[in-house]
């Protein structure tokens, strides 16, 4: 780091993101979560026509999409903020809630923003252990009375906490924010949005990452009582008001159009997931009970890191981490079911190699 460093990040960790080869090997890329199919017919076509009128500065307030988002989900448009990513709404009720009086919690085995974030805003934070089975418990949650932070599905588990599991926390810290992150809940999981009406304290995240193909475009949600989006806009517009291009704003307004390409890609996704998880349990791998576009998995016989190289050897990347809890699983993204064959096909072989 540069002497000019400010010395009060100094200590920061950042978040260090999924693998995006960029050399010309061509991988089977299964690390990061994203579809394995294209954006919507109509998400493309907006897109280029609105990359005609990039003279002109985006809507701050992402009107017609916070509308049609707002509607999809049975809300009102005051309930709903739109962001770059995801991301950008964690940060901001990071921001918004929490601080030396308000500290945050999430678990210890989870996305790996939520560190980031509280340290980059310097707010205090502590982590609480999942279970054995990598499972969270809600009692550690009820009336602990801190802003608390749970993804659910949770990654890289994939495991989900059900509705009333999440309305015990919500009710329990009426003091405190409860964020809870759906980035994954397409695939398997019940969204807690319908919570909102009934809860001042609860604010839902939302991505378009993931189930409607746009990663690579950063379109996120947060939904919440009015009041907690009044407060989250004041974050917003103290940093980036046209936080939403143009292009990205007209592409999820194609993929909300287009909601039974979504569902259809999604069901072949979780068939996809559930042939795969059939097929590694065969071979002896243990796994989680996943709910989301992804397997978490280990196998007995050869070391996670290990399995990890030896598939990117050969043109498939998957996802692992070094943390000793689970440094003998790798997250392995649900892809096409051509490309989940060609995972099985070629982890049997490493694992006939390795006997």
């Amino acid at each position: 780091m540069s002497k000019f460093f400010s010395k009060r990040h100094s200590a920061l960790v950042p978040y260090v993101p999924g693998e995006q080869p960029q050399a010309t090997r061509k991988y089977i890329k299964l690390n990061t979560n994203e579809s394995p199919f294209p954006p919507s017919p109509s998400a493309q076509e907006n897109l280029a026509a609105a990359g005609r009128n990039l003279q002109l500065y985006s809507d701050p307030k992402c009107k017609r999409l916070t509308e049609l988002f707002a509607e999809y989900n049975g809300v009102e448009p005051e309930e709903v903020l739109m962001t770059n990513g995801s991301d950008e709404i964690l940060n901001f009720a990071f921001m918004a809630f929490c601080d030396e009086a308000h500290p945050a919690v999430f678990p210890d085995i989870t996305y790996g923003f939520y560190p980031v974030f509280a340290q980059l805003n310097r707010i205090p934070y502590e982590t609480i252990p999942l279970r054995e089975d990598f499972s969270v418990n809600v009692e550690d949650y009820i009336g602990i009375g801190k802003n608390i932070f749970i993804a659910n599905p949770n990654a890289p588990t994939g495991i989900a906490l059900t509705v009333a599991e999440i309305e015990r926390i919500v009710a329990s810290n009426p003091d405190n924010i409860v964020v809870i992150d759906e980035a994954y809940v397409d695939f398997g999981a019940e969204s807690c949005i319908p919570l909102i009406k009934k809860y001042k304290n609860l604010i839902v995240t939302q991505t378009f990452s993931k189930s409607r193909s746009l990663a690579g475009a950063r379109l996120g949600a947060g939904i919440a009582d009015r009041e907690l989006i009044n407060d989250m806009n004041t974050i917003k517009y103290s940093t980036n008001p046209y936080n939403v291009n143009a292009m990205t704003m007209a592409a999820g307004i194609g993929a909300l159009t287009d909601d039974e390409y979504m569902k259809n890609n999604r069901d072949v996704i979780i068939s996809s997931r559930e042939y795969a998880s059939d097929e590694l349990k065969k071979l002896g791998f243990e796994m989680t009970d996943s709910s989301a576009n992804f397997i978490f998995a280990k196998h007995p016989g050869i070391d996670g890191k290990e399995l990890y190289l030896e598939l990117k050897e050969r043109g498939i990347l998957v996802r692992h981490f070094d943390l000793p809890r689970i440094c003998q699983y790798n997250r392995i993204t649900v892809g096409l079911p051509e490309q989940m064959q060609a995972l099985v096909e070629t982890v049997r072989e490493i694992l006939e190699e390795k006997a």
